[in-house]
């Protein structure tokens, strides 16, 4: 590691801001902060990192896109520095375990991690169905690991070979809680909780977008007296996300989207679809119009979801047609439009599409699309964000 010091990364103090300099995090991590050119934690990092760090367990309510990863791979990957394992970890041990409820979730939050782990020697893994079993079974056999990112049937496949263990996992982190309740993936993540030491004996962080009465029955069991950070979703979708709503007829919205890709040429969208076949009918459907786009839906390969993933990443790809199963891993800067080419018939679905532009502070601006096969769905949304919805005509002058 080079003579980096905190010092080289300077970020003024202000008032109203917590800088990552503020929480005493192990040098080579703050290293990565800076080349991530990470300046001041948002909200729930602000929120979370002073209990977090203290070894306390946190529940947290906030939506994709606030920043709860960073807040618990800072977390783990501060608690492993700080108290270093005495012996070498034996392969298929986890330190840290992070269960996610889709693929491209797991690999994102493992992306992530690999990120702030870059100065630290830390063996992060990441163990998911539909990719190559024997080749994660390599790695999990001969790679240190640290931290474990995984979905909750891929693990299970692990455990029930014996391949991997959780007797030794000192901190687990539920993500999506919600989601994972919504896939069924619960009597899943159950087993794999109690594969793991007692919560007494564990550090446990609970996330999920909404609290209903059974999320927090899952969370009470799970956690002890765990402090509960909210973050409200509104602030997600409108602080940096400007929100069009055009009326157009439903035998008309594709002619429309075209119409706007080619006057308008934004450089990167994201447009959501409701349904797999639509998804894949849209994308056939700009191809004839000489655009440049590719499809993610559930039902499209795993290995081409990924190079389609990091083709949109690089800038090779610029407009992905997605549903929301699909849609829900991508974490990716620089998305300048979110089209909802259908409204969501879930409100909470509506705030996390948008969340994909308007990222790290950037501007964004989301497009919906509203027919009469729809507008019903307008009234749950406006309710969600506690703002009125304003529907206009098309304007492609005025949505860049």
């Amino acid at each position: 590691m080079s003579d980096w010091q905190p010092s080289d990364f300077d970020v003024p103090v202000l008032p109203d801001k917590d800088r990552f300099h503020d929480y005493a995090l192990p040098v080579p991590l703050l290293h990565a902060i800076a080349d991530l050119e990470f300046e001041y934690t948002t909200p729930i990092q602000s929120t979370v990192l002073p209990v977090s760090l203290a070894d306390y367990d946190v529940t947290g309510q906030a939506q994709t896109g606030t920043g709860k990863t960073a807040a618990f791979l800072v977390t783990l990957l501060t608690r492993i520095w700080e108290e270093p394992d005495i012996e070498p970890r034996r392969p298929g041990y986890p330190r840290s375990l992070i269960l996610a409820p889709t693929r491209e979730l797991a690999l994102q939050i493992e992306s992530d991690a690999n990120d702030l782990a870059k100065y630290m020697n830390i063996g992060v893994q990441c163990v998911v169905g539909g990719m190559d079993f024997q080749r994660q079974l390599d790695k999990v056999e001969g790679q240190p690991m640290h931290i474990l990112v995984a979905t909750p049937g891929r693990l299970i496949d692990f455990i029930n070979r014996r391949k991997i263990r959780l007797k030794e996992v000192e901190m687990l982190v539920i993500d999506e809680a919600d989601r994972m309740l919504d896939m069924g993936f619960i009597p899943d993540v159950r087993k794999i909780v109690y594969q793991t030491p007692h919560k007494r004996n564990r550090q446990t962080l609970f996330f999920s977008a909404t609290f209903n009465d059974d999320v927090l029955r899952l969370a009470k069991s799970w956690t002890l007296s765990p402090e509960h950070v909210v973050i409200e979703p509104e602030t997600v979708a409108t602080d940096t996300v400007r929100q069009l709503f055009w009326l157009i007829s439903a035998d008309k919205k594709a002619h429309l989207l075209a119409e706007f890709l080619t006057q308008v040429a934004p450089p990167r969208v994201l447009i959501f679809a409701n349904r797999r076949d639509q998804t894949h009918q849209l994308q056939k459907y700009l191809s004839r119009q000489n655009i440049h786009c590719e499809a993610l839906a559930g039902d499209v390969p795993q290995r081409k979801r990924l190079s389609t993933l990091n083709r949109f990443k690089e800038g090779n790809v610029p407009y992905v047609v997605a549903t929301d199963v699909a849609g829900r891993g991508i974490h990716v800067e620089g998305i300048s439009h979110v089209i909802n080419f259908d409204l969501p018939e879930d409100p909470e679905d509506y705030v996390h599409r948008i969340g994909r532009t308007g990222r790290a502070g950037a501007e964004g601006v989301s497009i919906s699309f509203v027919s009469e096969d729809d507008a019903f769905n307008l009234p749950a949304i406006e309710k969600f964000l506690g703002t009125p919805v304003v529907c206009t005509q098309p304007d492609h002058e005025n949505s860049s």
